[in-house]
């Protein structure tokens, strides 16, 4: 198990190098990147940015774990969408995340992006669900050939309306079918499923390729009410190999609390 923290929390610092080397010196061992703090498309990182950050990640020996908050940032991509136009550009761009991921050293894809995933009025959910599978399986080629695996998050009914539990995500899991296309279980996305989240670990860990700390506040992990020893305990049970990585939604501690304290809170349970 690996400790990891996204670099949007660092967005204001504006300098990779920087937070990879402040990433490195609290004793993280990866790095998750937002690429729309660089770009507000991913195609407009030039590859000169792409290799400074492998250069600077392998000089501070930091993983890049991978990428998030794909779809945030730019126009007319959505993964549920009845325009088979807007569909076909979502493709398009999912491959070009799957390229900017290997690029600069990552393995995993975290999907979120709530707004770009919601079902459209006037699309039943079985039409939804099968865009959906079909836009990832046109993904899974470069996928595959990049080493990049996509990690789908379930999120709840105050973000989204569409794949609301880790039920529900597997079963899209199972519909891509492709070793590539696995699940991401985050703390605070659990809130509203009727088991817990201890228990929820333990049931999908074939599947659960990622993981995200933070608390039902929106705050990192130590910031609020959430207890993570029984967390922590299912993930050792099932010999979770993957990273656990700070997640937050409220910048407002800073970056260096938000850092220092999560590292500090989750350490005390491995």
């Amino acid at each position: 198990m690996k400790f990891g923290i996204c670099s949007e929390i660092f967005k204001e610092w504006n300098d990779i190098g920087r937070t990879i080397d402040y990433v490195k010196e609290l004793g993280y061992d990866g790095l998750e990147i937002a690429p729309f703090t660089f770009a507000p498309y991913v195609t407009q990182i030039p590859a000169a940015t792409r290799e400074m950050i492998v250069r600077r990640a392998a000089e501070a020996d930091l993983d890049v774990i991978g990428i998030h908050w794909v779809f945030v940032g730019p126009d007319g991509v959505h993964l549920t969408h009845p325009d088979p136009e807007v569909r076909k550009f979502t493709v398009q761009y999912l491959i070009d995340l799957v390229h900017f991921c290997g690029d600069i050293g990552g393995k995993v894809m975290i999907f979120g992006s709530p707004q770009q995933r919601n079902i459209e009025e006037g699309v039943t959910y079985d039409e939804a669900f099968d865009y959906a599978r079909q836009i990832f399986e046109q993904a899974m080629p470069a996928c595959e050939a990049r080493g990049v695996t996509i990690c789908m998050e379930p999120l709840t009914h105050l973000e989204t309306n569409f794949l609301l539990s880790a039920a529900e995500t597997k079963k899209l899991v199972d519909a891509v079918a492709h070793p590539n296309y696995q699940m991401i279980l985050d703390t605070k996305a659990m809130t509203f499923e009727k088991e817990s989240r201890a228990d929820l670990i333990r049931k999908f860990a074939p599947w659960v390729k990622h993981y995200h700390a933070n608390d039902e506040n929106l705050n990192g992990p130590g910031f609020g009410d959430v207890d993570f020893g029984p967390i922590f305990e299912a993930l050792k049970e099932v010999d979770f190999q993957g990273y656990v990585s700070v997640e937050v939604f409220n910048f407002d501690p800073g970056p260096e609390t938000i850092a220092s304290k999560s590292l500090q809170y989750m350490k005390q349970f491995v």
